[in-house]
């Protein structure tokens, strides 16, 4: 695994997972019912920092198509869209939305981002660094 996979993992990853981590830990040392496990909003900040992270890790790397670097822009714009109109939908009052389905919807949204967001890093880590010839 190279050095760019390695720092998008720690740097990107793990801080956009703080969210969930902390829920956790909260969750963990509370009182049974006092805290839900799992909420909607953490998983949208995790899709969010994924994507902005892929727009700009994108638009500081020039090693790659343009037509790539139009689409991967374009589709993190349109699941930061996506999380934008989730997050929103979190703020509704409870009795009016089904919060189980908003937290499967954003589960299942940050897998994909997550996977997205790796593709990029992936095909990113392979083109040769254009100052040094080695793979970054």
């Amino acid at each position: 695994m190279g050095s760019k996979k390695i720092k998008w993992l720690i740097y990107t990853v793990l801080v956009g997972l703080i969210p969930i981590f902390s829920r956790l830990i909260v969750w963990i040392v509370t009182k049974e019912g006092s805290v839900d496990l799992l909420s909607p909003s953490d998983f949208v900040a995790f899709g969010l920092v994924l994507h902005i992270s892929n727009i700009n890790e994108i638009e500081h790397f020039s090693g790659v198509e343009r037509e790539w670097k139009t689409l991967q822009n374009g589709i993190s714009i349109t699941f930061i869209a996506f999380y934008s109109v989730l997050f929103a939908i979190t703020l509704i009052d409870e009795a009016i939305v089904d919060t189980q389905a908003i937290t499967i919807c954003t589960i299942v949204l940050s897998v994909v981002s997550f996977l997205i967001s790796y593709s990029v890093y992936d095909r990113i880590s392979k083109v040769p660094s254009p100052t040094s010839g080695d793979v970054i």
